[in-house]
Order: structure tokens, then sequence, then C-alpha cells
């Protein structure tokens, strides 16, 4: 049998180095390389997913050893938190080098960046090992910090800066908690990890907390995010689909597959406090997105809103005693993460195409845009009725079921769903502002999509509608695990 698993994670580094060792490399060679690879590694993706996964278990394992003296290995596999996540970050890789082709300066790095830091997104979400786990963790902060610094906008050298010192310090406390389960187990499996927690009592509550740091770095949650506006605003906006779609996931991946499954107790007991974490990112996230009239900075803070939906989602799996309850609160909280890198990566596309044609992302400089530009202003109102929650579209069913667990298990946090108001309010203010209303003549020739857009964006729109409409077959595929995780 195929180790697909290990084709598809090295298959775009692989590319990469390819492109380097040719002797000519324009620039067109380069984005095609890169659009074959990612391509066919999401093809790749979809035979993986076609393997299907088991309940209670991790499927398609595959597994060497690597250093066997400290009883760490080559492992890698899946299951429904892990494989949702694999065919999410394998489409947007595909659909950002569809649309970077219209880069041509220094074009080779920045596609061997853009196809390094793929096979780090997909090794951190298959990796079984707590030691390969970190590599792939620490080496996709490579990628991005490149990606900005490189090809970003005129703040770039400092919000490079400020992610790669916020993420990189904040990832040292998962390390030292890797090292503690390490002494424990003697093992760097993190199955065993999983179904036997080596950390009991203070040790566990400390690696929790270390854990905890790390991960809402990553998420970011409140207050821990002030890194993620500044690097959007000024990442390139393929870096800024990437960032959003893809390597926010890492910490909320990881507060399931780490914090929840390897400390159970020590989280059960933190619970509350992390449900608190989540409401005020959720509350905290729509209010500072309410106050931006930049569409970039907007749409960055009602990540940080999003994620906080997924955060309580995990924390009151942890506190309930139903089961159903455990169930229907992680089923919500994993589709909220597959249906935020759907409807935000197709936003920052979006606002990506706008600012490639005004060279301005400030609500105030438009007005009148849908009669100009109808396929971008249908696509962006599309995505902002996603993104604020509306039924039939790919965020409602995700928070539905993080609501409806909340209700059940803890009421007074559904206080959050006051940040679906908000949220809604300023995206119609920023449909009204920038779309409808007067003509702005400034504006009179702007060109609507063309070919290569419409390719990279309009994927996108059609999962939102369909996870919205017939959400089922990807909760089925989230719940095989969910209703079978021990914690």
């Amino acid at each position: 049998m195929l180790p697909l698993l290990t084709i598809a994670t090295f298959l775009p580094i692989t590319g990469g180095l390819i492109l380097m060792a040719l002797k000519e490399r324009p620039a067109r060679l380069a984005h095609g390389l890169s659009i074959g690879v990612t391509g066919l590694t999401f093809l790749i993706s979809l035979a993986i997913w076609a393997r299907g996964i088991l309940p209670g278990t991790f499927a398609q394992v595959e597994e060497l050893s690597w250093i066997p003296a400290i009883g760490a290995a080559y492992r890698l596999g899946l299951d429904g938190l892990s494989l949702p996540l694999v065919l999410l970050t394998t489409l947007l890789f595909f659909l950002s080098a569809i649309y970077s082709a219209r880069i041509k300066e220094r074009a080779t790095t920045y596609v061997v960046l853009m196809l390094m830091l793929e096979t780090a997104s997909l090794g951190t979400f298959m990796a079984l090992d707590g030691l390969l786990f970190y590599v792939f963790f620490e080496v996709s902060l490579v990628g991005m910090y490149f990606m900005i610094a490189g090809w970003g906008y005129e703040d770039r050298q400092r919000a490079a800066l400020m992610f790669f010192l916020y993420t990189l310090l904040g990832s040292l406390p998962l390390l030292l908690a890797i090292i503690g389960f390490y002494l424990s187990s003697g093992t760097f499996d993190m199955r065993a990890w999983i179904d036997m927690p080596p950390l009991t009592g203070l040790a566990a509550m400390l690696a929790l907390i270390a854990m905890m740091f790390s991960f809402a770095v990553k998420i970011p949650a409140f207050p821990v995010h002030t890194w993620l506006p500044a690097a959007h605003v000024q990442a390139p906006t393929a870096g800024s689909v990437i960032l959003a779609g893809v390597m926010l996931k890492f910490g909320t991946y990881g507060l399931v597959r780490f914090a929840l499954q390897m400390t159970p107790e020590a989280f059960t007991k933190a619970g509350v406090v992390i449900l608190v974490l989540g409401v005020a990112s959720a509350i905290y996230g729509a209010f500072a997105a309410l106050a931006q009239t930049d569409l970039k900075k907007m749409i960055a803070y009602t990540s940080v809103n999003h994620m906080g939906y997924v955060v309580m989602g995990v924390a009151v799996a942890a506190l309930s005693t139903d089961p159903r309850i455990r169930t229907v609160a992680l089923d919500g909280a994993t589709l909220q993460m597959v249906s935020h890198g759907l409807v935000t990566g197709a936003l920052f596309f979006l606002v990506g195409m706008l600012q490639d044609r005004a060279h301005s992302r400030d609500m105030g400089d438009f007005g009148g845009l849908l009669g100009q530009v109808p396929w971008l202003g249908w696509a962006f109102i599309i995505s902002a009725f996603a993104s604020l929650g509306l039924p039939g579209l790919a965020h409602f069913p995700a928070e539905f079921q993080v609501f409806l667990a909340t209700l059940n298990s803890q009421p007074w946090a559904i206080i959050a769903i006051l940040a679906i108001v908000v949220t809604a309010g300023l995206y119609l203010r920023a449909i009204a502002r920038v779309f409808l209303g007067e003509p702005n003549e400034k504006w009179a020739g702007m060109p609507d999509l063309d070919r290569r857009e419409k390719l990279a964006v309009v994927p996108l729109l059609l999962l939102t509608v369909l996870v919205g409409v017939a959400p089922s077959w990807l909760i089925d595929m989230i719940h095989t695990t969910m209703a079978s995780l021990k914690f």
C-alpha cells in the first residue's frame, strides 16, 4: 500500500527542492510547478480521504524508526480531527498557488517558501510523535516569517519580526510540556500519551498551563492576540489566507490533541478559566473588528472572534458530564475550524483583490462598487454573510452546535452570542460602505475578477454553501472520532 500520508507531506518540499536545482527558473515555471505540485497534493489528500478513518483510533498509520535511543520515531496518522484539517490545508495551498501566479518578484524563492510551509503544515496535523510534531510546528514559523518580510506591505519587517518572536517564544513552553511527557513515559509516541496520560496532579496542571500558553498564542486568543492584526495587514494576500486558514488551526488542533487528550483531568479542573478565555476572545474580537475601517484588519479581528467559539466548544466538552453534549461541542468546534478556513480564506482573497486594484483597504475610500465589480462584490457579500453566521452558510452549523452545547452545559457563557450581533453589524456596515450607495467616480474603470482570481475564490464560495446547506458529509467525518474521544 502506498504511503500516501508521507507522499502528501513531502511532495511540496520535494517540488521546491527540484525548482531550486534547476538552472533556469523563470517566474512562469516556478508558478506552474507550484500549482502542479499543490494540485497533486490536494488530489492525494482526496485519496487519503477515500481510504477512510476508524472510530476510536488513528488510521493509515505510517511509522519508521528515527531516534531509537530516545524512543522518537517517524509516525504519521489520521483521525476525524486531523483529516478535515489536512483536506482544508491542501485546498487552501492549491488555491493560494493559483492566486500567487501574479507575483513576479523573486518568484522562485516565494514558491519554495510556500511549498516548505505546506509540508510543515501537513506534518503538524498528521504527526503522531511529539518530537516530530514540534519540528513541523516550528519549521512553519520560518516559511511564514520570510513570506511576510519579503512580500508584505510597507511595515512588513516589523510585522514579520513580531509574528516570529511571539510565536517562537510562545511555543517554548510547549517544548517543556513535551519533554515532561517523555520523561514520564519514556516515549514520544503521542498515541501512548493519549491512551494513558503520563502526568497527573500538579505536574499535569503545569503541563496544561504551558500548553495553553503556547496554543493560545497560536490561536490567537485574548489577551495574547496582539501579533495577529499586524501580521495579517502586512502579509501578502496568500500569506494571510494561509495564516488564517491553516496556521491558526495549529493552536485549536493542539488544544484538543494535546491539552484536552493528554491532560484531561487538569483540563477539566481549569475548564471554567478556559471557557472564560473563549468567551472573552469571542466578544473582544467582535468589538475590536467593529472599531476598524481597514478591511483586512477588520477580518483579522473576526478571526479572534471565531477562534473564541472553538475554544468555547472544547472547554464546554471538558466541563460537561453528558457524552452527547461533549460530542456536539467537539463536533461544532472542529467544524468551526474548517468553516473558518473556508470563509476567512475567501474574505482575505477578496480584500487582496480589491487592494490590487485600488491600493487601499479603507472602507471610506469606496462606495457603490457592486455595480462596477459585481463578481467581487457578490463574492464578498456571500463570504461576509457566512462569517456573520447566516443560516445556509458554513459557520451556522458549527456555531449552532457550539452554542447549543454551551446552553445545555454552561448557560452563563451564552453571553458570547452577543458577538454574533456585533459581527453582523460590522459586516453589514462594510458591505454598505464599500459596495452599496453612491458610486465613487474614482473607481469607474475598476476591472472585475479575472479568470485566475475566480479560480482562487469560487471553490471556497461553493464549499461555504455546501457545508452550510449539507454539512453531514463533513460532520460525519468529524463525528467518527469525537463520539469515541476519551478524556
